[in-house]
C-alpha cells in the first residue's frame, strides 16, 4: 500500500501575485507568503518542539535538506518560515544542476535566471550550488561574505540554512560539503545563537521538528570538519532514526 503523503497545494491567488512581483522584480515578504502557502496544506504542518524566538543578537537557524520522491525543497524554506515569527534570511542555491548533459544544459540557466530574480525579490542569498565548480568559487566566497556581513551589521539578523547544500538521494543526512562548518562557525563566532530543526514526512503529515540551542563555544570557529559534525548530530536529534544517515 502507498503511504499517505501530505497535500502541498498552490493557492490561486498568493501563487498570482508572486509571479507577478517575480516578473516585475518587487521586493515581497517570504514570511507572509510562506503562512498563505502552509495554511493550504492538508493535513496541517505538524510542529514539534519550541520555535526560536529571535532575540536582539538574532540567529541561525540550521536545518536538512529534506528529500523524498515528490517532495519540493521550497516547502522546507516555506514551513519553517511560516512558524518563526522573524522574517528569516535564507542562504539558497543559485542555481539547480544535473547529472546529464541536456538537462545540465537547458535546465540550469533557467533556474539560475529564476532563483537569482527569487533572491532578489525577498532579499536572500543565493550561493552556486555545491560542490562549487573552479570558476564559481569566487562567487561562493563573495556570498560568504555578504552573509557574514548581515550577520555583524544588520539588528537582530535571522539567517536559515541547510548545510548539506543538496539533495541526498536516500533522504537521510549526508555530509555537508567542505566549508560548510567553517561558515557555520564563522556566524557563531559573529554572536548569532545557532539552533537545529528537522523537517520531515510522516504518517501522512510534514512534521517541522525543533530541538535545543547548539553550542560551539568549545570550537575553533575555523574547525571545519568538527562543526560540521556538531551540526549534523544536532539536526539529527530533531529527525527519526531512519533519516539521521551517519549521526546516528
Amino acid at each position: 500500500m502507498r503511504p499517505r503523503l501530505p497535500r502541498y497545494r498552490y493557492p490561486l491567488m498568493p501563487t498570482l501575485r508572486i509571479a507577478r512581483d517575480v516578473l516585475l522584480g518587487r521586493r515581497r515578504r517570504f514570511g507572509g507568503d510562506a503562512k498563505a502557502f502552509i495554511r493550504a496544506m492538508t493535513p496541517p504542518l505538524r510542529v514539534m518542539g519550541d520555535i526560536p524566538r529571535i532575540g536582539a543578537e538574532g540567529a541561525v537557524i540550521l536545518i536538512n535538506h529534506y528529500y523524498a520522491p515528490g517532495f519540493r525543497a521550497w516547502w522546507i524554506a516555506l514551513a519553517l518560515s511560516a512558524v518563526v515569527e522573524t522574517d528569516l534570511h535564507w542562504v539558497m542555491t543559485e542555481a539547480w544542476t544535473y547529472p546529464d548533459r541536456a538537462r545540465e544544459q537547458m535546465l540550469t540557466p533557467l533556474s539560475r535566471r529564476l532563483f537569482r530574480r527569487l533572491a532578489q525579490v525577498y532579499g536572500f542569498t543565493s550561493m552556486p550550488p555545491m560542490p562549487p565548480r573552479p570558476w564559481e568559487v569566487a562567487a561562493r566566497a563573495a556570498a560568504v561574505r555578504s552573509v557574514l556581513h548581515l550577520a555583524r551589521r544588520s539588528p537582530r539578523p535571522a539567517i536559515a540554512l541547510a548545510p548539506e547544500g543538496g539533495d541526498a538521494p536516500t533522504g537521510s543526512l549526508m555530509t555537508p560539503p567542505p566549508g560548510a562548518g567553517r561558515f557555520i562557525g564563522l556566524l557563531a563566532a559573529a554572536g548569532l545563537p545557532l539552533s537545529a530543526a528537522g523537517i520531515y514526512e510522516q504518517a501522512g503529515e510534514l512534521c517541522l521538528h525543533f530541538g535545543p540551542p547548539v553550542d560551539l563555544t568549545s570550537t575553533d570557529a575555523h574547525d571545519d570538519q568538527r562543526i560540521a559534525g556538531r551540526a549534523m548530530r544536532a539536526i539529527a536529534g530533531c529527525l527519526p532514526e531512519g533519516l539521521r544517515g551517519a549521526y546516528t
